[in-house]
């Protein structure tokens, strides 16, 4: 199965990162695109590529339902992503509420195909990595927990089997237009990055092109329905690895300073529960430290066989270009 022109396609989260490059590729190829977007969200750029874009509140049934029409497919991105200390509440809203409701108001509305984009994370720290599909759910973080839990809602939908739906997993995301990995090329730009640790865990990143590639298999192909697929990059690398190939990418030395991991663990631990106990964010927290030990590398054979997905930007080259993006947004 193949995108046909002219199919009506809503896309969840098209104002984020992951979601604006989905929105843009699926326009290129001819679909007529909706955007469900928070009255917050800037949007004049997907006006301007021919998005509908819709003023929807996800997390309000009755706005979803009134909004949600008989589209081809329904690709859900939005989330609410992980902050240190934040709301619980408003976490299950956004992953786990607002997830049913697209669920259900989709099925209602006779709707084809409904892609769900979880994360990697629900799966936690692995162990005997690479993990595949199959590895356990051992969530850390509020992000984590409500994340498995607005995946279930997708998977029980694929079990009462009234509508095709397919989940898939993305890990670490990166790419031009991303922010999040700043905290890495940042400091090593600077030549101010210390590696916590041996570095010698595993990191494992996707390409935002390459993702949104495998977005669209799993909204496309006929073998992805009541399926899960992790979506990653090619290849993981050791930390020591990684922050090497971005020196490279950056043109600068690669990072030489460690320190031990123990004792900025026990700092980070003591650190947030004082400032915590006041009431401030922790310029220390143990989510951040845990970075440095926790190995995530994942097996992408699934989707490869299945979907036919084949990542084609190599880590040098996407790291380049991201590299590339940050010095043309003075962000480096």
């Amino acid at each position: 199965m193949s995108q046909k022109h002219d199919e009506r396609v809503l896309v969840t989260g098209a104002t984020g990162f992951t979601g604006s490059h989905l929105a843009r590729k699926l326009v290129a190829r001819g679909a007529r695109v909706t955007a469900f977007a928070r009255a917050s969200s800037h949007t004049q750029e997907l006006a301007d590529l021919g998005v509908e874009v819709r003023t929807v509140d996800i997390r309000d049934w009755a706005d979803v339902a009134r909004h949600m029409e008989t589209f081809d497919r329904v690709y859900h991105i939005a989330a609410a992503f992980r902050t240190q200390h934040a709301d619980m509440k408003e976490f299950r809203r956004v992953n786990v509420d607002a997830t049913g409701h697209l669920l259900e108001a989709a099925r209602d509305q006779g709707v084809r195909r409904f892609v769900h984009c979880s994360t990697v994370g629900v799966q936690g720290e692995i162990e005997n990595p690479p993990a595949t599909e199959e590895h356990p759910f051992r969530p850390g973080d509020p992000y984590q927990t409500t994340k498995l839990e607005g995946e279930m809602l997708a998977r029980e939908a694929m079990d009462a089997g009234s509508m095709e739906v397919t989940v898939v997993r993305p890990v670490g995301i990166y790419g031009p237009g991303d922010r999040r990995f700043l905290k890495l090329f940042r400091p090593i730009s600077r030549r101010r990055f210390v590696m916590i640790g041996s570095g010698e865990v595993l990191y494992h990143l996707t390409y935002v092109e390459d993702l949104v590639e495998g977005i669209l298999l799993a909204g496309e192909q006929a073998a992805a329905p009541g399926e899960v697929f992790t979506l990653g990059g090619a290849r993981y690398t050791t930390l020591n690895e990684l922050t090497r190939l971005i020196a490279d990418a950056l043109e600068v030395p690669p990072p030489r300073v460690r320190i031990p991991y123990a004792p900025v663990h026990l700092a980070s631990v003591v650190c947030d529960r004082v400032f915590r106990s006041v009431g401030l964010s922790p310029p220390l927290y143990p989510r951040r430290v845990e970075f440095f030990s926790k190995d995530r590398a994942f097996d992408i054979s699934k989707a490869r066989k299945l979907l036919g997905y084949e990542p084609r930007v190599d880590l040098e080259e996407g790291l380049r270009r991201t590299a590339q993006w940050y010095r043309e947004e003075e962000l480096i």
